[in-house]
């Protein structure tokens, strides 16, 4: 296919350097750092309010509302942090390094509570975690995108990265409850700190060394940085993010709802870490499946055939009840495959984009954009989902009427299915515009 350039890029400079050849050594090392970002996420948004809830007696509902605050902060200071990190490019090896800090002791801080004022703690806590864990991914991801490679082995670069995050997250999901219930709930997350603090010193150090010697584009330091309008303007650029927009929001409704579902719909409260388990393992599995697809057919081509397993998946869900636990187990690993494909693919589309229309100079903004479009679909479903079912007369944890069980399945699994077929309509009317590179074979 016929390489396709925004119109603003015609009078950039031509592409120099080498491309670098990507090795399992260099995938490791580089990829390594995704495990310590994800397993804090869990702790933090997950552990952390029943931590505080149940060990410090602090009301739920307060809880709730600090964190709902922190996440809507933490979104939109994500552009501001693509930009100066953008403007600070030379120092990136700095920034990272400061970043981990915060997130170190902000997740320290976490679980080591002032308690004499421990909402306050818990807030200025998760806004140090976060800040930093936002500044080290945004620029972590950016590293990926100047990785100077071949657009075949940006799948690799992603999938690795995402990989080891998955790891990171199926770690974090049972190790926590594990030490619970053999030393307690506060002697289990101070093993869990004291175990986190030098894992991500560990990756930080190897992330770090492997930024000395990797095939790194450097941003062009001459004429003034894209302002975020122009920035936009690219139709590539708003088509891309527009539908990566619509699988984000269309993906973060079940995954807002699937205690729920499990619990209320399917009776299988006891089962979700084995179905959480299921979905997470698949998603690990499933990266040198997405790679081998996005080298053969292009990556564009093998996101449209994630998305239509997606919409398979999720169609087949809508249909289940009460009992049907066999059935859930493999949605659950049908749609971690597609999981595997929405964290490796979109960001590698990006990584090639950045390097054909020679935007590495804005490469953190742009990363930040992804950033921001992930944390603000997941508000929004928050924000739409629940309070639509309540407004049916749907409370969690109570006996659901034919008609109230019909309506939790059909928005837990039937308006995601709505989306992404959107999505994938519109991926396939604008494959030609948003591909820019040859699959091999």
């Amino acid at each position: 296919m016929t390489t396709r350039l925004s119109d603003d890029a015609a009078a950039l400079p031509k592409k120099s350097g080498n491309t670098g050849s990507v090795t399992l050594s260099g995938l490791a090392t580089y990829g390594v750092m995704a495990f310590p970002l994800a397993f804090a996420g869990l702790p933090i948004y997950l552990h952390a309010p029943d931590f505080y809830a149940v060990t410090l007696q602090q009301p739920v509902a307060t809880l709730g509302a600090i964190l709902l605050a922190l996440r809507l902060f933490d979104a939109i200071q994500d552009p501001f942090i693509g930009s100066l990190s953008d403007r600070f490019h030379q120092w990136r090896g700095t920034v990272l390094a400061l970043g981990a800090i915060l997130l170190g002791v902000g997740f320290w801080m976490l679980f080591h509570p002032w308690k004499e004022a421990p909402l306050v703690w818990f807030a200025a806590s998760v806004l140090i975690c976060t800040t930093g864990y936002s500044v080290v991914t945004i620029n972590y991801q950016t590293l990926g995108g100047l990785w100077k490679t071949s657009a075949s082995d940006r799948t690799p670069v992603t999938a690795a990265r995402e990989g080891f995050g998955l790891a990171g997250l199926l770690i974090a999901s049972v190790l926590p409850a594990a030490l619970a219930t053999r030393t307690g709930i506060e002697t289990a997350f101070l093993y869990v700190t004291l175990g986190y603090l030098p894992l991500l010193a560990v990756s930080l150090w190897l992330l770090l060394r492997w930024m000395r010697s990797a095939p790194l584009e450097n941003p062009q330091t001459a004429g003034p940085a894209m302002g975020w309008w122009p920035l936009l303007r690219s139709r590539w650029r708003r088509l891309f993010f527009g539908l990566l927009f619509l699988n984000i929001f269309a993906s973060a409704i079940p995954a807002v709802l699937v205690l729920f579902f499990i619990r209320d719909r399917l009776g299988a409260e006891s089962y979700t870490g084995l179905f959480l388990l299921v979905y997470f393992l698949s998603g690990v599995i499933s990266m040198p499946l997405w790679t081998r697809l996005a080298r053969h057919f292009g990556k564009v081509r093998a996101w449209q055939m994630s998305l239509a397993g997606a919409i398979f998946t999720f169609c087949w869900a809508a249909l289940l009840g009460e009992g049907d636990l066999t059935a859930y187990a493999f949605v659950c690993a049908l749609s971690g495959l597609a999981l595997g494909a929405d964290l490796a693919l979109p960001p590698a589309i990006l990584a090639d984009h950045i390097d054909t229309d020679r935007r590495q100079g804005e490469a953190s903004r742009l990363f930040a954009i992804m950033a921001f479009l992930s944390k603000s679909g997941l508000a929004l479903a928050t924000g739409l989902t629940l309070p639509l079912l309540g407004l049916f007369g749907y409370q969690p944890g109570t006996a659901l009427t034919a008609q109230l069980g019909f309506l939790l399945s059909l928005t837990y699994a039937g308006v995601p299915c709505l989306i992404k077929l959107c999505a994938l309509l519109c991926l396939i009317a604008f494959e030609k515009d948003l591909t820019q590179e040859k699959p091999a074979g």
